[in-house]
């Protein structure tokens, strides 16, 4: 067992399950969306990224597009809440909230596309 895919495997899937924790739930009731766990969903994302550089195959280059994608969403949905808290008079609104949620959504669907590409990885993989 290769401890460096065990965790690149183990920061892909947290990345997916923190997102799924986030995005669960009423997409326009804020307290059912903790702040903590998308900057947690971020981090742990930004993380497997990092993993994902130097693999220099066609499925490493969708893993870090895919990891990309979902960073990009995650830093959207982070700026977003930021906005609604601390800049915007109107404060954590419904709207502000499906904003936020359906951004990190986005991520949500690229860190699944993630986790299908490492499990087909995974079970392609042929031992010699």
């Amino acid at each position: 067992m290769s401890l460096e895919k065990v965790v690149f495997g183990f920061f892909v899937l947290l990345a997916a399950t923190l997102n799924f924790g986030f995005v669960i739930g009423d997409i326009s009731n804020p307290e059912q969306h903790n702040i903590y766990e998308l900057f947690a969903a971020l981090a742990v994302s930004l993380i497997a990224t990092v993993l994902k550089f130097g693999d220099r195959t066609q499925i490493g280059a969708v893993h870090l597009a895919t990891s990309l994608v979902a960073d990009l969403q995650l830093i959207a949905a982070g700026v977003a809440w930021v906005w609604a808290t601390e800049i915007s008079s109107g404060g954590l609104t419904a709207y502000s909230t499906s904003s936020v949620v359906s951004l990190a959504g986005g991520a949500l669907l690229a860190n699944l596309v993630s986790v299908v590409l490492l499990l087909t990885e995974t079970v392609s993989f042929r031992r010699v």
